[in-house]
Order: C-alpha cells, then structure tokens, then sequence
C-alpha cells in the first residue's frame, strides 16, 4: 500500500500547515474563493472548485460549479498516481469547512488506496452527490457513509 493514510480538514488548517513532500493534497475552495495558500513544500496538490451543492435534479444541464464526472475522474487520476509512487504517502483533502466536500473525497480516497481514514466517524455528513459521482466510477467499491451515532459512540469510549 503506497497510500498508508487519509487525512480531510478545513481550508484554514490546511493553509496553516507546514508543507511536507510525503503528502499529497487534494484542494478543493469555492468557485468564487481563491486557491488555498498551501506551503509550497506540498508537492503533489490537486486542486479544484465547486460548490457545495447537491443537484435538484440529476437529468437536468448541470449548473455552472457543480461537482461532475470529469472533477470525478481527475480525483481518480490523482489517487491511482499518488497509490502507485514508489514510496508511501498520505493523503490530505481539505475543503472550505472540511466537513462535506472534503469528507466525501477522503471517503473515497480511503476506499480505492485501503489506507485508513482518520476521523472517519465524523464523515457522516459527507456530500452524497460527491460520493455518487466518484463512486460511480468503482461500483464495487464499498463508500460507506457512516451514521451519525459512531461520533456519539466515539465520545462515550473509554479514553487510553
């Protein structure tokens, strides 16, 4: 496994990161925001703008910032090429407020590489028309959104 770990935040944390050449990013701002300022010592960034948003209607033009299959297809692209490096990485996806956007790609990130996925209990809101759209491109992956009692589960277990 060359991805041994998936990692989602904000943007405000992900921009007061020191960079770190072992982790590949993946960047995702608003349309009508600028690109993150990440540390220049992240090598490997993709970078992309949508919105937030979960189309009324999946048989209508999609509107102008939606997520869409060829957004879909470069974070695939960019997964298989940091999963085949030939030295382990992590993987760190931040989004405006690192709770759908960026919830929705680590959860899938995390689901092709195998690598674990840190906080996954807390990805239960991630953005439905995100993981459709990416996993349409790997039916068989297992995407699996988890119900919001985990948080509530990993708040009452006992602490090491």
């Amino acid at each position: 496994m060359t991805i041994n770990h998936v990692f989602y935040t904000s943007r405000k944390l992900a921009e007061s990161l020191a960079g770190n050449p072992y982790m590949a990013v993946i960047s995702i701002t608003d349309p009508t925001t600028p690109e993150a300022r990440l540390d220049p010592l992240f090598r490997h960034v993709l970078r992309l703008s949508f919105f937030d948003a979960v189309p009324a209607d999946e048989f209508q033009p999609a509107l102008p910032g939606m997520f869409d299959r060829s957004m879909a297809r470069k974070i695939e692209a960019f997964v298989r090429e940091i999963h085949a490096a030939a030295f382990e990485m992590s993987v760190m996806v931040h989004c405006e407020y690192g709770v759908s956007r960026s919830a929705a790609v680590a959860l899938f990130t995390a689901a092709f590489s195998g690598a674990p996925l840190e906080a996954r209990e807390f990805t239960y809101e991630a953005n439905p028309w995100v993981v459709d759209q990416l996993h349409a491109l790997h039916p068989a992956l297992n995407i699996d959104i988890p119900l919001p009692d985990t948080v509530r589960d990993r708040r009452n277990a006992a602490r090491a």
